[in-house]
């Protein structure tokens, strides 16, 4: 399979103005490399490619809120007319929710899908056809380690993420022998801050929800330059499948070997990143 030289190829990346998709992005930018960046968030995006531009200034920054479908055809047209040899798509753009079945409200639920999926799904449609006028080209879609196993106290993320790993499946399917190819990056453990900065349910007291994500914070690893350098790599390779973190290569292999049971070996380390119905004590403040 012919590889891709980012340097000299045009990439977009959602998501870009924070978390991997910032890493990713000044990653590519330091060689030099043409950059469409996307993020609903203007004034972060704009601080972003302000930063870039001195190393990268084939770049262009759009501001598009990827839940709405009109707004990202929009957009993917604007970097059609920016960038009019499209290499490569990251789709980096998400968001977290925490709570449980009793907890999350349909709406909640639907606002995420609508973010981590329907994103997804949206900004790929938009700049497929123009992917598909590069001799190779490819997309990566971010899934997550729960796009592997579902743990409790994550319906809605998972249900997200397993989506995305069935979207971008399917769609590798239907590309087959064409000259785009489709992958997903599976992450553990990041230190981005998603989960801190991410969405909780409305019935879940703040402090109770700020415990719970502390919990899972503290058990990520991995520095999100180095899982942006795997992103990146996994690109150029057009690879169909990466694991980012040690972790995601032991629950990979686990679901494997334990597809029911799998839950039984998760469920003690997740206890205090799940628990968002135990009130705060006094002696925790």
């Amino acid at each position: 399979m012919r590889p891709l030289s980012l340097p000299s190829a045009t990439t977009a990346i959602t998501g870009a103005a924070h978390g991997m998709g910032a890493e990713v992005a000044r990653l590519l930018a330091a060689r030099g490399a043409p950059l469409a960046l996307l993020d609903h968030d203007g004034a972060a995006l704009s601080t972003l490619a302000d930063e870039l531009r001195p190393v990268a200034p084939a770049l262009t920054a759009h501001v598009v809120d990827l839940r709405d479908d009109a707004a990202v055809f929009a957009a993917a047209s604007e970097v059609r007319a920016a960038h009019p040899h499209l290499h490569a798509l990251i789709t980096c753009a998400g968001s977290s929710m925490l709570g449980d079945i009793d907890q999350l409200t349909l709406e909640e639920m639907r606002w995420l899908m609508d973010v981590n999926l329907w994103g997804t799904v949206s900004i790929t449609k938009a700049l497929l056809p123009a992917l598909r006028l590069q001799p190779a080209a490819h997309i990566t879609h971010l899934a997550s380690v729960y796009a592997l196993a579902a743990p409790a106290g994550r319906i809605p993320y998972a249900m997200s993420k397993y989506a995305v790993r069935g979207f971008s499946e399917a769609l590798r399917h239907e590309l087959e022998g064409s000259n785009v190819t489709v992958g997903a990056v599976y992450p553990a453990g990041v230190r981005t801050g998603i989960i801190l900065h991410g969405r909780y349910a409305a019935a879940i007291p703040p402090a109770v929800a700020d415990r719970a994500a502390a919990a899972q914070a503290a058990m990520y690893h991995t520095d999100p330059a180095d899982a942006a350098a795997l992103i990146v790599r996994a690109t150029e390779r057009r690879r169909a499948r990466t694991m980012i973190g040690r972790e995601a290569r032991l629950i990979d292999a686990l679901t494997r070997l334990a597809p029911v049971r799998y839950w039984g070996a998760m469920r003690r380390p997740l206890r205090d990143a799940i628990d968002t119905t135990t009130p705060i004590s006094p002696e925790d403040g």
